[in-house]
């Protein structure tokens, strides 16, 4: 298995281009499911997860043809519904968390579909409640096979109803949207998520001829059509990227410019990184982050310690807390980190702890994090990559520290960065796979 070594404590230096949204991306190709005509992607992230999901897809006989490495058109007018059933896709699906979106198109367009036990990130318990509940409202009903941890859903026809989610689930309210798309009647979605990727799932349906309104709002509603037509969808670029960099930046006191980052559709993520002190210029549509020899951690106007957590969007995106800590580290100041949604999200900090961090673990949920001033630095150290962002956190912990560093099991930062070793080389980092 690959990992990283990383000479740590060297400045960086230009630009970098942020890939495609992971977490639209899973989204965005689940629903080609939902036509048998052409649906055209551009921006899409060349990451493990993403490349899996596609694989999958033709596993299914979606016809895929890639005009470039991050352009692909999908036709689904012959889908395989019985490969559903193989071993096969029982192995493959069972490794990505976000086949699990696959369910909500086969149930709106074949009336079939299998859910596998939570694949991905190690980072906590994944209940699948609010997926199942959802269609069992509009009409469908589950069984359970413990021998091969699927649940198997089945479906007459769905009909339109109103709901009420238990938790504003993004892949939760994605799949009910996609199968009440074509579902009959009308579907009325309360609590429902509404995070920009989830509002471009909403606008490219609507290009197909879905009838969806509330889009960005935690109330939608969806008039079923009988079927869909072929679009051309662009994801946005990736808002946990961005978040990164800018991180990044901080840590190993770089002079960086991320290109084209949306920046309307990133919500309060700058403002979080600059009540760590972090200095952002805003030019366009770009974020330029200057060198900064200290950044200094907000406090509260009472002069009470900052807390930052996590948060249903437009609230902080839980994906950033592992980013922010790390950050945090070489901050002059204190934080507490509380991260609500994942109980075992925050479990990597023992290594960063093991660098020289001050760092105190009050539970699986809270991290206070004091803020060492750079005043000693990190140090390098061997390691191991939990889970993406934790991955990433670690990695560019190693950026900032002093001397080698060694991240092992580093398919889990490729699952969610695309040529992440590539890219930081271009800015000037010590890394390289082996």
């Amino acid at each position: 298995m690959a990992s990283f070594e990383v000479i740590g404590g060297k400045k960086l230096q230009g630009e970098i281009i942020p890939q495609g949204a992971k977490n639209e991306a899973l989204q965005i190709l689940s629903a080609v499911l939902l036509t048998s005509e052409k649906v055209t992607i551009a921006n899409i992230p060349d990451i493990i997860d993403v490349n899996l999901l596609i694989e999958l897809l033709q596993d299914m006989n979606v016809k895929v043809e890639r005009t470039e490495r991050h352009t692909a058109t999908f036709q689904a007018d012959d889908v395989n519904v019985d490969y559903l059933q193989s071993d096969a896709f029982k192995k493959k699906s069972g490794r990505l968390r976000g086949s699990v979106m696959l369910a909500g198109p086969m149930l709106a367009r074949f009336k079939t579909a299998f859910i596998p036990k939570p694949g991905g990130d190690k980072i906590g318990r994944r209940r699948l409640d609010t997926h199942i509940l959802s269609f069992e409202k509009l009409g469908a009903h589950f069984d359970y096979e413990s021998g091969d941890g699927f649940f198997h859903l089945q479906t007459s026809g769905l009909k339109g109803t109103y709901m009420l989610l238990d938790e504003p689930s993004v892949t939760g309210t994605a799949n009910v949207v996609m199968a009440a798309a074509l579902a009959e009647g009308t579907t009325t979605i309360y609590n429902a998520a509404c995070e920009p990727y989830l509002q471009q799932l909403c606008k490219m349906l609507n290009r197909m001829g879905a009838r969806i309104s509330g889009v960005g709002s935690n109330l939608l509603t969806i008039e079923g059509v009988e079927k869909l037509g072929g679009t051309e969808h662009r994801m946005l670029p990736d808002m946990i990227e961005i978040g990164s960099f800018i991180g990044m930046a901080a840590m190993t006191q770089s002079d960086i410019t991320i290109k084209n980052v949306s920046l309307e559709n990133l919500g309060i993520i700058p403002e979080k990184f600059q009540q760590l002190g972090i200095k952002m210029n805003f030019v366009g549509d770009d974020i330029h982050v200057p060198a900064q020899d200290l950044y200094e951690i907000q406090s509260f106007l009472d002069g009470g310690s900052l807390t930052i957590y996590d948060n249903p969007w437009p609230g902080f995106t839980p994906d950033l807390l592992s980013i922010v800590l790390v950050v945090a580290t070489q901050a002059k100041g204190s934080v507490l980190i509380h991260q609500k949604m994942f109980e075992s999200r925050l479990f990597f900090v023992d290594k960063l702890i093991e660098m020289g961090a001050n760092i105190i673990l009050c539970d699986p949920h809270r991290a206070a994090v004091v803020g060492l001033g750079r005043k000693y630095p990190l140090r390098g150290i061997s390691m191991t990559s939990p889970d993406i962002r934790a991955g990433v956190s670690l990695l560019i912990a190693a950026l900032s520290a002093e001397g080698k560093s060694t991240i092992q099991n580093i398919d889990q930062i490729d699952r969610g960065y695309q040529y992440i070793d590539q890219r930081l080389q271009a800015l000037g980092a010590d890394i390289k796979r082996v």
